[in-house]
């Protein structure tokens, strides 16, 4: 086949790609070959994909062309080169969830997201980086080592989904799923200058999708959640609907949701924004920015309003941080201050309490827009180090505190970016909705992400 496209291939969204692929101005082999010539040459400054199968990658492109030669229906990731972050199960394919025990474990079955991702035409192609067990603000484990950011290598691209978000906003593949128990989609994005989108709590299953090593029972019954990370908000829109909804097997799933939404009328959408949370610190240029996207919603004709709900947001992240180490240490040694069956129902209870005052206060907006972290891209550190915050050495789990609240309550969150920090780094603007509302919040989210830049590829990458 000739190339019709002249552009780049590497840079389209995954739905661009995949349009151009069925259309036949490229081919599957000639988009493959692009793709693993961008992940040779880019890679090695970022070590962003961890495990690459370049002989599977080709004979997937090859079938996907031999498929649209037959003229058989495909689904709408015909083609399209995919990574997955190293905690989704692939059969045949290496999936380590950063631990050295773990370093040859090879699944011998699909996790749901994977298998799903395959129905609908993409090929999967590798894994992306994680730190250990999925838990760190940064990326690095003792297997693959350290992953860093593409906009600048002596920072971090976050964590724990910091290799899938280096390797979409460096190009090296349009789409990857990550997982977020405290903030792991979202931080990533914002310091990488992509979007992501972590959906409502329990929508999609999470089926051989580890939080912890694979041969563990499950333990994370509430935090834990799985979504997309690309260039585009309509990449995030296609791929959840290709990976939400029970799968007959994650008990706590229900059905798809069915609340399909077109974008909205920005006339019509009623944006509350935050610059800062209560007792939270926050960069400045990153206020600032906030604030600056919220007049420009508000000239587009939004109704806007700085608003959030009057409860104890110190609290509130307290709870969570309770029920991270819950869940973190069930399996562990009996620790002194293991919680008893009676504080885990009290402390469900308060977390019912947080989940009323967030619905109330999405009974009045549709939208809050407010910060995803604390700082942009922070500087390669020991776990635990102190980050600084315009100057200000800051604790280091404090970095989670604007996006792992919407963990413990469940809400829909996603990411966008917004501009730049004085820095030339990326600022990431955290969209939230109401809970099982995630369709409707990607459709207001599409309708913002036109008054911003999108996205911007790195410099020099």
């Amino acid at each position: 086949m000739t190339n019709a496209l002249t552009a780049d291939t590497t840079f389209l969204t995954a739905m661009q790609l995949a349009a151009a692929i069925r259309e036949r101005r490229v081919s599957a082999s000639e988009a493959m070959e692009a793709q693993l010539e961008r992940i040779a040459a880019v890679n090695p400054l970022l070590n962003a994909i961890i495990t690459l199968d370049e002989k599977a990658a080709r004979e997937g492109a090859r079938a996907a062309d031999d498929a649209l030669a037959r003229g058989e229906a495909v689904g709408p990731l015909h083609g399209v080169p995919v990574t997955l972050k190293d905690g989704h199960a692939t059969a045949g394919m290496r999936t380590t969830v950063g631990l050295t025990a773990w370093a040859d474990h090879v699944p011998t079955a699909d996790s749901t997201i994977a298998a799903r991702l395959r129905k609908a035409g993409a090929i999967i192609i590798g894994k992306t980086n994680v730190p250990p067990r999925l838990r760190d603000l940064q990326t690095v484990n003792p297997i693959f080592g350290r992953t860093s950011n593409p906009w600048d290598v002596a920072r971090t691209p976050g964590g724990s989904s910091g290799g899938a978000a280096a390797a979409v906003a460096a190009g090296l593949v349009p789409l990857d799923i990550g997982s977020d128990a405290g903030g792991s989609i979202r931080v990533p994005a914002h310091l990488c200058g992509i979007c992501g989108f972590k959906p409502t709590q329990s929508t999609v299953p999470i089926t051989g999708s580890y939080a912890d090593p694979p041969d563990m029972p499950r333990s994370f019954r509430l935090l834990f959640d799985i979504g997309p990370l690309a260039r585009d908000v309509d990449d995030l829109i296609l791929a959840h609907r290709v990976i939400a909804g029970a799968d007959g097997l994650d008990t706590e799933v229900p059905p798809a949701a069915t609340d399909e939404a077109p974008e909205p009328p920005l006339s019509r959408l009623r944006v509350a924004f935050a610059p800062e949370f209560p007792g939270v610190p926050i960069a400045r240029d990153i206020a600032d920015a906030i604030t600056g996207f919220a007049g420009a919603i508000d000239v587009a004709g939004a109704k806007v309003g700085e608003a959030l709900p009057s409860h104890d947001f110190a609290a509130e992240r307290a709870l969570f941080s309770d029920f991270m180490t819950w869940y973190s240490q069930a399996f562990q040694a009996p620790l002194q201050d293991s919680p008893t069956l009676a504080t885990y129902l009290a402390a469900l209870n308060r977390r019912d309490d947080f989940i009323h005052a967030w619905e109330r206060f999405f009974g009045d907006w549709d939208v809050l827009v407010c910060p995803a972290m604390m700082c942009t891209a922070f500087k390669h550190r020991e776990t635990g180090t102190p980050i600084p915050v315009d100057g200000v050495e800051t604790p280091y789990w404090t970095a989670l505190s604007h996006a792992c609240r919407f963990n413990l309550t469940g809400h829909p969150a996603a990411v966008i970016p917004i501009g730049l920090d004085r820095d030339g780094l990326p600022i990431g603007a955290q969209l939230v909705g109401r809970r099982h509302c995630d369709l409707r919040l990607l459709a207001a989210a599409k309708a913002l992400a036109r008054l911003t830049d999108g996205y911007v590829r790195p410099p020099g990458i």
